[in-house]
């Protein structure tokens, strides 16, 4: 059967369900969905057991929007959204897009525009006819969020045609009659960096992150030449568990070299994944190197990235689906659960996780409906690599602030823009509110503002106890006034010729780069400041030399030139705060897991760390492991 036979049968059960005075305008797949216009969006909106139905009936995705013709346009529409709407909702924005009939709506107490079980959402609908979609007001406004929306609102004619591509590709009948799942490793097996998997069908070929490796020139990128990719314009999806560059570093070469389907992963990793790319643009020309695409091919992989909620089951080929669980790394962080076939088989991806509640997340998700194997980390999977509480971590942290800042010294705390950064801001917050440490400035130099503004625009990813403490208790720890964005040269240069005591938080993370180095340099000599770790130092980077205890760092100059830095400072690590699970997080993650895998493969951890943690969870679980290598090709059913 043909895509458009399809789509015709699909019109005839949909109007054979329908009640005879509803009627149906056309139906297309856009993406993964089965977009219904109709004339008579009202009577949709009336029933709203008619769509459950059909979709449990058809089982696809069903999203209904209203012809065109029959939506009230501009001023009008806002008006009796005004008058259906309480004032103090804090209406803030509205958007309209045509193409699919949503009006997008910005308000303060979003819960106020949606009504009791959706009242108001469904009246909005019967007034103007438009599909009403609500969200928060960010109480933080971010540059990279507002940019994307714009953009897609005005490539919205190419994007729908993208969607309508992709819908065809996916819904496409199913040709072999062999079955069949193969995994092939290309990146991040006995190693930490340049994520990617490949897992095939004979019918559907799926790409899990693609990575770049930041501190390894020589091994940075995956093996995307081998014959199992290529060509890369027959891969049916990228998926991505979230927006470190390990995991989203080089999605863009994609696109540069033949890939135009599209890209899944939840709505913060979109937005994330286009800050974070962005910025490794920025740092390799700063540095002097080539990056390995440019500003133009990240646009083309936003136009093409479809955004997926928690728990949201999704088609994205012929015999695949796809579900995104949360994996509390970072915001928007995901498992990526994949079912093969009708029942053949289910894998799943954990990427980085999380299996502890904190300030920010709660902890990774640990039921599937059905799962034979489960693709890890091991990144602390090593026998010894057992990390504190995060009580003892925020302890930790405080005392040694304290201590510095009681001396008239500074703190410089490198730190990823995403994650650690947010929780490390919410404990120094709290320090400071309580009086437990002094009164000092924090500064935030490089990303960190821009990726804070990120979370507060989609608190639905945050926990419950946070979320109910920025919109409930008018408490947000990340608009605190000791919070102070280090947004230009001149005002880094000042904080370090004052000397005043202070605390920094600086990009990068592990040291290769960012601001964090202008600090480390003015700073490195003086004894009464210091240096701390709260993230993983990879080998090779400049941070896990300095843990080591080197004294003397040759750093880039610029212009080809060299220099050395002098490290008296003190240093301290303080471990608890890493968004990845220690040894005894990840075991007690397998025990915990329902239904337990049938199958595990150890990966993105060294390679003592990937076979220590595969040996374990066989000897306690009785389950059958292995740690691969890059470049196998794995055989799962």
């Amino acid at each position: 059967m043909t895509v458009d036979e399809l789509i015709t049968e699909l019109k005839h059960k949909i109007r054979a369900k329908l009640p005879p005075d509803v009627t149906i305008s056309d139906v297309d797949f856009e993406g993964p969905e089965l977009v219904i216009y109709t004339e008579e969006p009202k009577k949709f909106a009336d029933n709203g057991d008619l769509i459950k139905g059909l979709a449990k009936e058809l089982r696809k995705r069903l999203v209904v929007r209203p012809d065109p013709k029959v939506l009230v346009q501009g001023e009008e529409a806002i008006a009796a959204i005004s008058k259906i709407v309480p004032a103090e909702s804090g209406i803030s924005n509205h958007y309209f897009d045509v193409d699919t009939g949503e009006v997008v709506i910005e308000a303060e107490k979003p819960g106020l525009v949606i009504g009791r079980h959706g009242e108001t959402l469904r009246e909005i609908t019967k007034e103007i006819g438009w599909t009403p979609k609500v969200v928060r007001t960010p109480p933080m406004k971010s540059t990279t969020v507002n940019n994307i929306r714009q953009f897609m609102r005005a490539n919205k004619d190419e994007r729908k045609t993208i969607l309508k591509t992709i819908g065809r590709k996916i819904h496409r009948d199913i040709t072999s009659k062999d079955k069949w799942v193969r995994l092939t490793t290309l990146g991040a097996c006995r190693e930490v960096g340049r994520s990617c998997f490949l897992l095939s069908t004979p019918e559907t070929r799926i790409l899990i992150d693609c990575g770049v490796s930041v501190s390894n020139d020589d091994n940075g990128t995956p093996y995307l030449y081998v014959p199992e990719v290529q060509p890369i314009n027959q891969i049916d999806a990228v998926v991505l568990t979230h927006a470190h560059l390990d995991h989203i570093g080089l999605v863009p070469l994609l696109f540069k070299y033949g890939y135009e389907g599209p890209v899944y992963c939840t709505p913060p990793t979109r937005d994330l994944m286009a800050l974070l790319q962005l910025d490794y643009i920025d740092v390799a020309a700063k540095e002097g190197r080539k990056a390995p695409y440019e500003s133009v091919m990240i646009r083309e992989v936003l136009k093409h990235t479809i955004t997926l909620n928690y728990g949201d089951v999704t088609d994205i080929g012929p015999d695949m689906k796809l579900t995104l669980h949360n994996a509390g790394h970072i915001l928007g962080s995901s498992i990526a659960h994949f079912h093969v076939g009708d029942g053949l088989y289910n894998i799943a991806f954990t990427g980085d996780f999380k299996f502890e509640k904190t300030r920010l997340f709660d902890p990774a998700e640990t039921d599937f409906p059905r799962i034979e194997t489960l693709v890890m980390e091991a990144t602390y999977g090593g026998s010894r690599d057992m990390q504190p509480s995060r009580k003892d971590a925020e302890r930790h942290i405080t005392q040694i602030a304290k201590e510095t800042l009681e001396i008239g010294g500074s703190v410089i705390i490198p730190t990823f823009a995403v994650g650690r950064s947010q929780e490390v801001m919410i404990v120094l917050e709290e320090a400071i509110r309580k009086g437990l440490i002094p009164d000092v400035p924090v500064y935030l130099d490089g990303m960190i503002s821009e990726a804070t503004a990120i979370h507060t625009t989609h608190p639905e990813y945050l926990n419950n106890e946070l979320r109910n403490q920025i919109f409930h208790k008018g408490m947000n720890p990340f608009l605190s006034k000791c919070f102070i964005q280090v947004d230009s040269k001149e005002k880094r240069m000042k904080i370090i010729n004052d000397r005043e005591p202070c605390i920094v938080l600086a990009t990068s993370g592990m040291m290769n780069g960012g601001p964090v180095m202008e600090y480390v340099k003015a700073f490195g000599p003086e004894e009464k400041f210091t240096l701390v770790f709260v993230g993983y130092q990879a080998e090779g980077t400049l941070g896990r030399r300095i843990q080591k205890g080197w004294k003397e760092l040759p750093v880039s100059a610029g212009g080809g030139r060299t220099e050395t830095i002098k490290i008296n400072l003190r240093i301290e690590t303080v471990d608890g705060f890493s968004g990845h699970s220690d040894r005894g997080q990840l075991m007690e993650y397998v025990r915990r897991m329902r239904p337990r895998a049938e199958h595990i493969l150890t990966q993105h951890g060294d390679d003592k760390n990937c076979m220590d943690l595969a040996s374990s969870i066989y000897r306690k679980y009785k389950i059958e492991t292995r740690a691969p290598m890059n470049l196998e090709t794995i055989r799962l059913a």
